[in-house]
């Protein structure tokens, strides 16, 4: 369902929103669509390579029909302070949670895709109320935590435009509406990309970002990849690693991206069937490797080639798919990819303070020596043993420890 709002001369203003309640009729409409999947043959190979391994899908779509209860999803949002104003004639849903601890920094948080604020949940305890998680209330931080345009509970787009520079300048005016004349910006994947715009526009507002999905690639090691030639000559073990994860990326692991990035509406499937948006939400990387493998775990409910769940529960899982499909937001999520016109991995060429965090498990793990050139202000610099693609998801407290070590500077 759509949760929509009434606008009025007070749009503008910060209006409490409650998660709406879903029509039960709606959540049984929903099993009967899972429970009249019409499946595909099973894959003619042992491993992923063809896509979502059938037999993964079917003992999902058994638990989603038969035990799932999307009723404590509800109860776990609605414990949340939720809100909406209209920016740039766009309703934004956003989480704001403020910390009891005196001096904390504003920060907001942008999540990407396959993803929602749902990945974000896990972090908000830990930023907001440090004391609590075996840190100091040095570290707090006020949360904001926004749904994209066309994502979750935020409007859809009526107008092309919305790409991700125009979201970076909403993120300043809704920072500044909330009273935050300062505060910081976090991202990963297209929260990542968010942030990135956001420091390179430097409005006088932001105080510095942290990404957990960084935008390093020099012009060298781009045209390489592009070409898909050798790697440059003198790269150091470190950087022909990353290379080497980047060459993978681009060969193996863009057909979802190609696809939402040039004919998005034409996934009317994801419409349609719950199972086959679910199977398009978990095709996000190769499945059973990095980056997606936390979330294979998850789903499987056991550790996949290797690779552990972390935080990640099927169930969890299942909430964010759940949310797209209750907000039927899969088409509307994916023109972010058809509006966006530049690189998410070249160099960002940033001169904000900036801090980078480096998980083993992202697309790639941006070299140090990559990550100075890209961000001419680097005030931290980290490679966690451990930790994804969706880090906040997967490692909430090793990613809140990470927010705070790299924004720490920022309050000095």
């Amino acid at each position: 369902m759509s949760a929509t709002i009434e606008n009025s001369a007070g749009a503008t203003a910060i209006r409490p929103f409650t998660i709406p309640e879903v029509p039960e009729a709606e959540l049984e409409a929903l099993r009967a669509r899972i429970a009249a999947t019409r499946w595909p043959d099973q894959e003619t190979v042992t491993d992923n390579s063809q896509g979502v391994p059938l037999a993964m899908l079917r003992e999902l779509a058994r638990h989603w029909a038969a035990d799932y209860d999307w009723r404590k999803c509800e109860a776990t949002l609605n414990a949340l302070p939720h809100f909406m104003t209209e920016i740039d004639g766009l309703d934004i849903h956003f989480i704001h949670v403020r910390s009891n601890h005196d001096h904390a920094l504003p920060l907001i948080v942008t999540h990407g895709w396959p993803g929602s604020i749902i990945e974000q949940l896990k972090i908000i305890g830990p930023l907001t109320n440090p004391t609590a998680h075996g840190a100091t209330a040095s570290d707090a931080f006020h949360l904001v935590i926004p749904s994209l345009p066309g994502y979750g509970y935020s409007g859809q787009p009526r107008e092309a435009g919305w790409d991700p520079a125009r979201i970076a300048r909403a993120w300043v005016v809704l920072m500044k509406r909330l009273g935050y004349p300062r505060f910081a910006s976090q991202g990963g994947d297209w929260g990542g990309a968010v942030t990135n715009v956001m420091a390179q526009q430097a409005p006088p507002e932001l105080l510095g970002i942290h990404v957990n999905f960084p935008a390093t690639v020099p012009p060298d090691v781009a045209k390489a990849l592009q070409c898909g030639g050798p790697p440059p000559a003198g790269l150091s073990a470190e950087e022909r690693h990353a290379y080497e994860q980047l060459n993978t990326l681009y060969t193996r692991r863009r057909a979802y991206a190609a696809m939402m990035g040039t004919r998005p509406q034409t996934l009317y499937g994801l419409a349609d069937s719950p199972v086959g948006l679910a199977a398009w939400l978990l095709d996000h990387g190769d499945g059973w490797g990095q980056p997606a493998a936390p979330v294979t775990s998850a789903v499987l409910g056991h550790t996949s080639h290797g690779h552990p769940a972390g935080a990640l529960t099927r169930d969890d899982v299942l909430d964010n798919i759940t949310l797209y499909w209750l907000t039927n937001t899969a088409v509307s999520s994916a023109r972010l990819y058809w509006e966006n016109k530049a690189s998410l991995y070249n160099a960002a060429d940033i001169s904000v303070p900036a801090a980078v965090s480096a998980f083993p498990g992202e697309n790639y793990q941006a070299p140090r020596s990559w990550a100075q050139r890209a961000y001419h202000n680097l005030i931290y610099y980290s490679k966690p043993d451990q930790g994804g693609h969706f880090a906040a998801w997967e490692q909430p407290q090793l990613f809140s420890e990470e927010v705070r070590a790299g924004l720490r500077p920022l309050r000095e």
